[in-house]
């Protein structure tokens, strides 16, 4: 399944930590918090309890949206959508 992984972490450490850990998963950055990936079910199961391992939940936010080809394909992409400097053309291909 195509995912998002979209977050807002206050604790730098943890943060760094959230994001290399998308890295290792397989998922690239699309913007600074947010990643886009293809994850097996287990995968997914995997980070999710990685993930909420790092964050405080008082104050962490993480978002997880599981999304289809086609739904991504109908996403609406403007201006600069994708920071060119984190996005390669795996990420594009998903799109078009």
């Amino acid at each position: 399944m195509i995912v998002w992984v979209l977050y807002d972490i206050e604790n730098d450490k943890n943060r760094t930590k959230i994001s290399k850990l998308c890295k290792q998963m397989g998922l690239y950055r699309v913007q600074f918090s947010c990643f886009l990936g293809t994850l097996t079910a287990n995968e997914k199961d995997s980070l999710t309890l990685q993930l909420e391992e790092l964050i405080d939940p008082e104050v962490d936010k993480i978002y997880i949206f599981p999304m289809n080809q086609t739904e991504l394909k109908q996403t609406t992409l403007l201006g600069q959508a994708f920071d060119k400097k984190l996005v390669n053309d795996e990420i594009r291909a998903l799109f078009f």
